[in-house]
């Protein structure tokens, strides 16, 4: 198990960028993968990004060519880079680990708006 601690998180206009970091600690050896979901008011929970401990990275279709995800294992620590953030990147990112069990931050909100 591991403690997942998010940062980040904030108020954009439409087209600005943003970048939220999620770092871990606690057995950070048990890790298998991080990544990000994003829950939007009266929509699923939807997987945003996620990268394994060897490198290899799933970007959702909707966010493909804007949102970059990236790790410092020197920091234990996930990036989610924003681009381009539209109206509907609005919610609130949970941040997760794969361990033995299912790991989450305690969440941040993204909020776009003009």
């Amino acid at each position: 198990q591991v403690q997942l601690v998010e940062s980040g998180g904030g108020l954009v206009q439409p087209g600005g960028s943003l970048s939220l970091s999620c770092a871990a600690s606690g057995n950070f050896d048990s890790i298998h993968a991080m990544g990000y979901y994003r829950q939007a008011p009266e929509k699923p929970r939807a997987l945003v990004a996620s990268i394994t401990t060897r490198g290899n990275i799933h970007i959702a279709d909707f966010v493909k060519g804007r949102f970059t995800i990236s790790r410092d294992n020197a920091k234990n620590t996930v990036y989610l880079h924003m681009n381009n953030l539209k109206v509907e990147d609005t919610a609130v990112y949970l941040c997760y680990a794969v361990t033995d069990g299912l790991d989450w931050g305690q969440g941040t909100q993204v909020t776009v708006s003009s």
